[in-house]
């Protein structure tokens, strides 16, 4: 594998490497429940986080799987789909309720009869490394101080109060935040500044609460990885690199519209033919163009298996 020229000294959280190693093992959850609280702003304190498997199939056999980045259960028995997305996806909403729509299903027990629906609180939290809403210039600007974030959850259109409290959606549009140190008056600002520096930082600035993110700096340090985990990483950031790189030539060169087609179709179940046939072109002109099967799976919805066929 061809070395970077430069690496940094911190991993790169917005890789799917980082991702998993500053949130999704064990020994460094307490980051997790510390960005999550963050995200909630004191709406509920998640005291521990137990983590739950990430692959569902489909309770019928033309239903697809699905593969969340982490998925976990709060103490409080609360369930919390976490994704991290680096490419634009046309339709990420629509990804969204469709990932916490099947997590839903999955509570009832099957056969079960009588009128016991209770469920548990269900929560999509996403961090995009995009405009959720893609050429912001093309529509009328949210009028919030926090462009950056979506707070989400089911409220009555009249009077604006929750209609349901137990499903919510929080996503951040790391683009959009663009806060400088001076700025950074809430937990929430120095997580997201995190996230979107990380990576370019060479020590823990004086800024940030070191109570909370000096652990993060702890376990980032590229020097301190085993061989193993480096050159996983090193593989990781090189498929970002070249995922992102693919992306933008498509952009410039005007082939993006097709691309974006494609994206997320099979987000919902009893996809219809035609949309399916745009799925595998989507596909296939994305495999001439270098991209990852991994990443054609999340943009298209279609299965490895699929796309290794074509």
């Amino acid at each position: 594998m061809a070395k970077f020229k430069y690496i940094g000294k911190y991993v790169d959280p917005n890789t799917d490497f980082g991702w998993k190693l500053y949130f999704g093992r064990e020994e460094n959850k307490i980051l997790l429940i510390e960005f999550l609280n963050s995200l909630f702003e004191g709406e509920k304190v998640i005291a521990d986080l137990f983590y739950k498997k990430v692959e569902y199939d489909g309770d019928q056999e033309d239903m697809r799987r699905v593969v969340f980045d982490l998925h976990c259960i709060g103490s409080d028995g609360e369930l919390f789909i976490i994704e991290m997305q680096q490419l634009f996806q046309e339709f990420f909403r629509d990804r969204a309720v469709y990932y916490t729509s099947r997590l839903i299903n999955k509570q009832l027990p099957k056969g079960k009869k009588g009128n016991d629906y209770c469920l548990p609180e269900v929560y999509f939290i996403g961090v995009l490394e995009f405009k959720l809403d893609g050429d912001a210039n093309a529509l009328p600007m949210r009028h919030t101080d926090r462009p950056y974030f979506y707070d989400v959850a089911l409220c009555d259109k009249s009077t604006h109060e929750i209609f349901y409290d137990k499903l919510g959606y929080k996503l951040v549009s790391l683009p959009l935040f663009n806060k400088t140190p001076a700025e950074l008056h809430t937990i929430m600002d120095q997580w997201l500044y995190v996230l979107k520096h990380l990576s370019t930082m060479d020590k823990l600035p004086s800024f940030l609460d070191k109570r909370i993110f000096g652990l993060i700096f702890e376990v980032g340090e590229i020097g301190k990885l085993t061989e193993e985990d480096r050159m996983s990483y090193e593989s990781s950031l090189k498929h970002k690199r070249d995922a992102e790189s693919v992306f933008n030539s498509a952009l410039r060169s005007g082939e993006a519209k097709g691309l974006a087609e494609g994206m997320a179709k099979g987000m919902a179940e009893g996809l219809a033919e035609g949309e399916r046939k745009k799925a595998f072109e989507s596909a296939r002109k994305m495999l001439s163009k270098g991209f990852e099967r991994e990443d054609i799976r999340d943009i298209t919805g279609l299965s490895i298996e699929e796309i290794e066929k074509l």
